[in-house]
């Protein structure tokens, strides 16, 4: 699902002019970004939480020219849902035989 169908979808179930969910939508994102960027994580409850999780001092390697490269700490943005938000998906997703096939297949 796209940003827009998330508008359009919010415009059909509330009735709410467009261009007022879209500012609303894109104000929301701008917020979380914002916030996020600054290092404060944003809690919803029942939903989930954007948190900035952190990352340890690796060493990784540039296969090409054989070389070692550390990378520092840092942080990345994640998302992190609410338990019933979690519960809620595995009642309610069926698992196709597509993905079936996919776990088999890197099963093997």
């Amino acid at each position: 699902m796209t940003k827009a169908e998330v508008i359009a979808e919010i415009v059909a179930k509330t009735g709410i002019e467009r261009g007022d969910v879209q500012r609303t939508v894109e104000e929301f994102f701008k917020v979380v970004k914002s916030n996020m960027v600054k290092g404060e994580n944003i809690y919803m409850r029942g939903f989930g939480s954007f948190i900035n999780k952190k990352k340890a001092k690796k060493t990784a390697r540039n296969i090409s020219q054989n070389t070692a490269i550390i990378i520092d700490e840092h942080y990345v943005p994640a998302f992190k849902p609410a338990k019933e938000f979690v519960e809620q998906v595995k009642a309610n997703v069926k698992v196709s035989k597509k993905d079936k096939n996919k776990k088999e297949a890197v099963a093997n």
